[in-house]
């Protein structure tokens, strides 16, 4: 459904020519509803990873950390559009040279300010992915009166805000390169765009508390969870170092995981097995 909207968003754009000029256009309207929907799906993996951080704080800081990390979310996305300009020169290269791990000489590697960007934050979710797995393994940390180790809230808020800024800079990348706006009209595609992010950021803020107790509640879903903050690290640093890959790879791959580990939770609250066939006669 979400690559028929793509689809049909790019043709009207393609058939508007100059861009939207109305924000009651048939175009703006396609654009708006494409967005919003691809800003929801681009949110999930940022709602997991606060939702598994704020969990290990406690229980009175949990909601507010998740509340306060998705307003910040929104708040750099806006920030981010606001300043296009400066995300427009992050896609020009700052350092380049030759490709020597090709056969082909003369080919230069060129490093952007959003591949270093993508790259930083790619590593540091693969760490705190493979950290937060090896927690689980080996148990968690607890303290000498036996009671588990929470994480302090500061702490928490700023490993949250330095991966909005990651998340938030591909969301508005995606965003101002599907929005095509007359140069007559840009608060036209402005507003469209910071419309969007605000719809998807409310709807990210009344689920997330049921995806975080739903995560915490089930460890082999949260485990799940982690390993797709694990490969979306991997993707990231792949994109930063000039590798693509197709975002409907990695969702499909994600969809199908949590499809079977739904039907291994329906098998489990059974509690006895599923007879596909009646006894052989």
């Amino acid at each position: 459904m979400l690559i028929e909207l793509l689809a049909v968003a790019e043709a009207t754009t393609q058939h508007a020519g100059a861009g939207l000029t109305s924000f009651f256009s048939v175009e703006a309207i396609i654009a708006f509803l494409t967005l919003c929907a691809l800003e929801i799906v681009l949110g999930v993996d940022n709602v997991i990873f606060i939702s598994i951080l704020s969990n290990r704080l406690p229980e009175h800081q949990a909601k507010k950390a998740r509340q306060l990390g998705l307003m910040l979310a929104m708040g750099i996305r806006i920030l981010l559009l606001l300043l296009i300009g400066w995300i427009m020169s992050l896609t020009k290269t700052l350092i380049s040279f030759d490709q020597f791990w090709t056969a082909m000489r003369g080919d230069e590697f060129g490093i952007t300010g959003r591949d270093i960007i993508l790259l930083v934050g790619g590593l540091f979710l693969m760490y705190k992915s493979v950290h937060e797995i090896h927690n689980k393994l080996e148990g968690e940390d607890h303290l000498a009166d036996g009671t588990k180790k929470t994480a302090s809230f500061m702490g928490t808020i700023a490993q949250i805000l330095l991966l909005d800024i990651v998340f938030s800079l591909d969301s508005v990348i995606t965003a101002v390169g599907m929005v095509q706006t007359d140069p007559n009209h840009k608060h036209i595609g402005l507003t469209i765009m910071i419309a969007a992010i605000v719809l998807s950021v409310i709807v990210m803020l009344v689920s997330a508390g049921g995806i975080s107790s739903f995560v915490e509640r089930h460890p082999t879903v949260k485990m799940l969870a982690l390993a797709f903050l694990l490969m979306i690290g991997m993707v990231l640093i792949a994109d930063g170092m000039h590798v693509h890959v197709p975002k409907g790879y990695v969702y499909f791959a994600m969809a199908f995981a949590l499809g079977v580990e739904v039907l291994n939770l329906q098998l489990r609250k059974r509690g006895k097995p599923v007879h596909l066939h009646g006894p052989a006669v």
